[in-house]
């Protein structure tokens, strides 16, 4: 089994993570999967570096050149899949007509509904399976027009990381200059408003009430940060909010925390809840999405209403004041990481799926 994946996406999103994941499990696998990437992407170099072959197109008239690339690879006749991971990927695939040689796989990550144009209409319609990254988007595709027979819910995965001793914790905390006493809250994502951080640091404001010492790590970046930074001087937070910017090693953010908080308003999944969870942290979300596939709330996590900063402070608050639920919550949360959400078992659901289709 050779699949090509195709991902034209030049920055590192939990899309990008997810393909990586699956290029590298593939080849553990035995199974010799091959990926089409953009110039200078930084899934392209990761995956490059970790043995993979690696096939690169041109910056310039991305679709075009892409698709003309993805003809020329199919050319040879090795490959046995096409697995596309987002909409330029999609586009480029589908105007290579790869379609007409091999079996499509597309992967779904968004709850958006699908374009109702021919263009949109055709691309999904050429594909001979389309991966969900859960019910909730599974759903929203097939109600907005997706071939109900061709959807496979597979969840996204994580790697499960050894438990970090006491020693690597210290040094993760003393990174951001986190005293032993202090709490830290963490968020990871895209700074963008429909993650939601302005809800966090709002509920921070409020928490500092009483933990005085409560700290926010904020790992990501995106076109939100200067609002972002606005909201914490307007509510005196200087001191207690971190920037961290774009993380390329993320384990040692994880290890870190106290508590995560996933206030993302619209997701798909959530990599980074997912990740969080999988390090064992006590972990927050919101009600709605997909979010409730993930957290059982009150068992492997909490879920609060979206927008209200009171709820999530509160939930924080409860987090903080009972050291014997934060154990809970996360030993509970890695376990459903490891039952459910293991990169492994996203791998295998994959190839089974590779494997219908080019039968």
């Amino acid at each position: 089994m050779i699949p090509l994946l195709v991902d034209l996406d030049r920055e590192w999103r939990g899309g990008q993570n997810q393909f990586y994941l699956l290029l590298k499990g593939l080849s553990e696998r035995g199974q010799a999967a091959e990926l089409l990437a953009a110039e200078g992407s930084s899934l392209g170099q990761r995956a490059a570096n970790a043995g993979i072959r690696v096939h690169y197109t041109s910056r310039d008239s991305l679709r075009i050149t892409a698709a003309l690339k993805i003809r020329a690879l199919l050319e040879g006749g090795r490959f046995d899949v096409v697995h596309v991971n987002e909409s330029h990927a999609l586009s480029a695939a589908w105007l290579a007509r790869a379609h007409r040689r091999l079996p499509l796989v597309i992967s779904r990550r968004v709850g958006f509904p699908l374009g109702k144009g021919y263009f949109s209409r055709a691309r999904f319609a050429a594909a001979r399976r389309i991966i969900a990254s859960s019910e909730w988007v599974a759903e929203q595709a097939r109600a907005s027009g997706a071939p109900k027979d061709k959807i496979a819910v597979v969840y996204e995965g994580v790697e499960i990381s050894p438990a970090a001793d006491h020693a690597t914790r210290r040094a993760d905390r003393e990174r951001w200059g986190i005293a032993a006493s202090d709490k830290l809250l963490g968020c990871a994502g895209v700074l963008r408003e429909d993650k939601g951080q302005e809800w966090v640091i709002r509920a921070l404001a409020e928490l500092r009430g009483k933990f005085t010492g409560c700290k926010l790590l904020l790992a990501g970046e995106g076109p939100d940060r200067a609002r972002l930074e606005k909201i914490v001087a307007q509510s005196k937070l200087k001191e207690a909010v971190i920037f961290a910017g774009f993380l390329k090693e993320i384990d040692a953010f994880y290890r870190a925390l106290d508590v995560f908080v996933f206030p993302a308003l619209f997701e798909g999944l959530g990599t980074s809840l997912l990740a969080a969870m999988a390090h064992g942290v006590p972990s927050i979300t919101y009600f709605g999405c997909a979010l409730g596939e993930i957290v059982q709330n009150g068992t492997s996590g909490l879920q609060v209403e979206p927008r209200n900063p009171d709820a999530l402070a509160q939930a924080v608050g409860r987090i903080l004041s009972d050291p014997a639920l934060a154990v809970r919550l996360g030993t509970a949360g890695r376990e459903r990481m490891e039952r459910i959400f293991s990169a492994g078992r996203m791998v295998d659901e994959t190839l089974r799926i590779y494997r219908e289709v080019a039968i």
